[in-house]
């Protein structure tokens, strides 16, 4: 079997600058780069729900809008797969089965997931799938059989956390899960670009994130490029027009 990559984007908002300069226009490459066999890049609507459970129609509108987003930056869909994560119920079963494979201890110790929650200021009151989140990737991930992901330095742990859980299920039932590895961006750009409050990592759902072009003026964006000295830009423009599916 061929190399399998597998990555992906929450749609609660339009993609932003920053995850063309940390993610899209690498995914590009490596779709055409003919290294991998299969490529998957998954619309995680039902992992966005965990934190926007009470803003459905958010998650639902931004689908398309993702999906677009894909097609505009050069993810071609007759060299790679563009799947919508909740289409996919065998995803969510896998994760309640992987559930018993690891302890809330080492979910509550996962530092990507402390770094969110903080973030997000839930405090106590965390919900039960967001703390869940990286089971849910460890699901994604396993049932594509990728051994390859792209992430940035922040997202390890949630890899390593997968890995554990991979290891855990082939020491139980033989070797059977594919033990992915980390495809780390080597731009330094990528590592953590900046928010536009200077606070965090540019976020669409901590809305301190720079949005595509279509969004802002030409002089705007500019005077935006001279500013944080980025390069080979995209044009996010919505030339191609998807048919709508309910979800």
């Amino acid at each position: 079997m061929g190399k399998i990559i597998l990555t992906g984007d929450r749609p609660t908002g339009r993609l932003h600058v920053g995850h063309y300069v940390g993610s899209l226009r690498n995914r590009v490459m490596l779709q055409n780069s003919g290294k991998f066999e299969k490529l998957f890049f998954m619309i995680a609507d039902a992992q966005a729900l965990t934190d926007n459970f009470d803003h459905p129609q958010k998650v639902r509108e931004n689908i398309m809008q993702v999906a677009l987003d894909y097609l505009s930056c050069g993810i071609d869909p007759a060299k790679s797969t563009i799947l919508v994560q909740s289409h996919i119920s065998e995803l969510t079963e896998l994760t309640f089965y992987y559930m018993n494979l690891v302890t809330l201890a080492r979910l509550e110790r996962n530092p990507t997931v402390k770094a969110e929650i903080q973030l997000r200021g839930f405090n106590h009151s965390i919900p039960m799938g967001f703390l869940t989140y990286p089971v849910s990737q460890t699901a994604d991930i396993t049932a594509f059989m990728a051994d390859t992901v792209p992430v940035g330095e922040d997202q390890l742990p949630m890899l390593e956390q997968a890995r554990e859980i991979v290891r855990r299920f082939n020491e139980l039932y033989g070797e059977t899960l594919v033990e992915p590895t980390a495809l780390l961006p080597d731009n330094a750009a990528c590592l953590r670009l900046p928010g536009t409050d200077g606070k965090a990592k540019m976020s669409k759902s901590l809305g301190n994130c720079m949005p595509g072009l279509s969004k802002l003026s030409v002089s705007a964006w500019a005077s935006a490029i001279m500013k944080n000295s980025f390069s080979n830009l995209p044009l996010f423009c919505n030339t191609t027009r998807l048919r709508s599916e309910p979800t």
